[in-house]
């Protein structure tokens, strides 16, 4: 195995050219400096924010900090990421937390003030044609007022913003500190401590028993802890309880879609669309039944592989060439992008000491986006290309169509142009593949996808959606009710043709997400949307494509449903999630093909 080299030693068309964002150690200081300066200079616009003239200076002085900021933040943290043990840049992203905290102290004047103005007065401004380009900002101001409280009350639910925190903190030193799994048998009859991140290669294991002990041994160790965590995740629901309650929402779903202005309809679609489309999750089941070859289908062979290991030796000319025509179909457009990405050093390949693990795409407004990856030359490293040059190119194109601040899309969305390229790049792989091993192959890796991303986040977003009901009916959320709804809920989704073991019940106790409440559906309605684009490109052609074009430029300029809709996607209505189900019942028909 040959070593990881250091930072230096990596070729400079492997490292990405951060000094297209900020040319030098000087250039850096001369902008930190001059944010410092326009902090001073903003508090001048302060109990001045009912005049349009003053209004419209401050927000265009507010945009050009934040950009600064942003650009100084991103930089200093992308060098950091480059080698996490060199000092320079951990003390210079430090540095710039420490001035993101005085910009929004400096700043955060401005949105209360606002709202502190008469009616009439808001109004006018909203219709005072020099500021026509900040009227999407000041609906977003205007549409929050509801739910805004007096100074007084704001002041105090700022001072307990700490303590409302406490049930997350807590969760993740149980979870991540002081938790400890008993040691079980790998591959090898090796004893070895069972840790978080060898729980799933213990059950992607060919070896039936290792998968067994380990999920009895993870479950077991969750419910010896059953009723500190299961006061914890209710303690979590209760406080989004009381914020609902205090901010006027009629529910914390409600309070929690109400950012990206999305109606409660689209989660409850959500929901009752997957339900009609159990079905194919059961017959997927079914199938994995007898790919297995095994006479009772248990929770922990969901994850086990279907077929032997097919291995893909994919160098990084080959991915990058393999993703480039697997895009065509977004046409000559998309395509000039994605090999400015290539050409230019938008990319930081491979691994090196030090260098953060995993991969991202990130970037600042005003230079073109970057893509942190750690390639090695299989089959999944190609899928993250493909992954992170879809967020990267979201980017360059929303960044090219919007001023700054309306250029960032907002998160229900941040899933789709990813997600649209990994179903590009399957679609080109199965149709080129004439090995049936190599077929399955790919057909397994897709549809757990859909099992994963879809099926089972939609099901996390279930649980939220009745735990957060009950607790906001005044009832009980025990351990054992907490249990109960969660095991309910696994033999609904998963079906009479499985065994649905009883551990699972405790399954609730280790998902971090809920945590960060009803955020897991925007997986589900992410990948339903890209699928959705990706059928219509492939049976549509250039009509489709215009449309994901313009999908692409909106950035933040509309709300999220509304971008998607203009651009042929309804998540309002069932039909995307509808048309991602009728390609993973594609792929389970060819799966069944290859089985016969």
């Amino acid at each position: 195995m040959s070593q990881v080299p250091k930072r230096a030693e990596v070729p400079a068309e492997h490292r990405w050219n951060t000094e297209d964002m900020i040319p030098s150690q000087k250039a850096w200081d001369q902008e930190y400096d001059s944010v410092k300066q326009k902090l001073k200079d903003i508090a001048a616009y302060k109990g001045k924010l009912h005049e349009a003239a003053e209004l419209k200076a401050c927000f265009s002085l507010d945009d050009a900090i934040s950009l600064s900021t942003e650009r100084l933040y991103v930089y200093a943290n992308m060098k950091h990421h480059e080698d996490m043990a060199e000092p320079t840049y951990q003390a210079l992203s430090d540095k710039v937390k420490k001035l993101s905290v005085e910009v929004n102290e400096a700043t955060s004047y401005i949105t209360p003030e606002i709202l502190g103005l008469s009616d009439e007065t808001l109004k006018a401004l909203i219709q005072d044609p020099s500021l026509a380009f900040y009227k999407k900002s000041l609906d977003d101001i205007v549409r929050d007022k509801p739910h805004v409280l007096s100074q007084a009350e704001e002041a105090l639910l700022a001072q307990v913003g700490n303590l409302s925190q406490a049930p997350s903190t807590i969760f993740d030193m149980l979870n991540n500190a002081d938790m400890k799994f008993p040691k079980v048998k790998n591959d090898k009859g090796e004893e070895i401590e069972l840790t978080h991140s060898r729980y799933i290669q213990f059950l992607e294991s060919a070896d039936r028993d290792v998968r067994k002990n380990a999920f009895e041994a993870m479950y077991a160790t969750y419910g010896k802890h059953k009723n500190t965590i299961g006061a914890t995740l209710a303690a979590n629901i209760n406080k989004n309880a009381f914020y609902a309650r205090v901010r006027k929402y009629p529910s914390v779903l409600e309070m929690s879609l109400f950012g990206d202005n999305i109606k409660k309809e689209v989660y409850t679609n959500l929901i009752g669309s997957v339900h009609e489309a159990l079905p194919l999750l059961h017959r997927y089941m079914k199938l994995r039944k007898k790919l297995l070859k095994v006479d009772e289908l248990h929770m922990y062979d969901l994850f086990a592989p279907l077929v032997e290991q097919f291995k893909m030796d994919i160098t990084y000319d080959e991915a990058k060439t393999t993703v480039k025509d697997s895009l065509k179909p977004l046409g000559e457009t998309y395509l000039n992008a994605l090999q400015e990405g290539y050409d230019s050093r938008w990319i930081d390949v491979y691994e090196n000491e030090g260098k953060r693990s995993g991969a991202y795409s990130w970037g600042s407004y005003g230079t073109h986006p970057y893509v942190l990856l750690n390639h090695k030359d299989n089959l999944n490293s190609m899928f993250t290309l493909t992954h992170e040059m879809g967020h990267a190119l979201h980017s360059y194109f929303s960044d090219a169509n919007n001023e700054y601040r309306y250029a960032q899309y907002p998160i229900f969305l941040a899933e789709v142009a990813s997600t649209l390229n990994e179903a590009l790049l399957m679609d080109y792989l199965l149709k080129k593949s004439t090995d049936p091993k190599e077929k399955m192959y790919l057909l397994t890796y897709y549809a757990d996808q859909f099992r994963t991303t879809v099926f089972r986040q939609t099901m996390f977003a279930e649980f939220e959606m009745i735990t957060h009901d009950k607790a906001e009916k005044g009832e009980s959320l025990t351990p054992q009710d907490l249990s109960k709804i969660y095991y309910d809920l696994n033999k609904q989704y998963h079906g009479d043709g499985m065994v649905v073991d009883k551990d699972i019940e405790m399954e609730w106790a280790r998902i971090p997400h809920f945590y960060n409440s009803f955020y897991v559906y925007k997986y589900a309605t992410g990948f339903s949307a890209a699928t959705s684009f990706s059928k219509q490109i492939l049976e549509e052609g250039q009509p489709a494509v215009d449309r994901y074009l313009g999908f692409l430029k909106s950035g933040g300029s509309e709300y999220p449903l509304d971008t998607l809709k203009r651009a042929g996607v309804d998540m309002s209505s069932p039909e995307p999630v509808n048309q991602a189900m009728s390609v993973f019942k594609s792929l389970i028909e060819q799966m069944e093909t290859l089985t016969k």
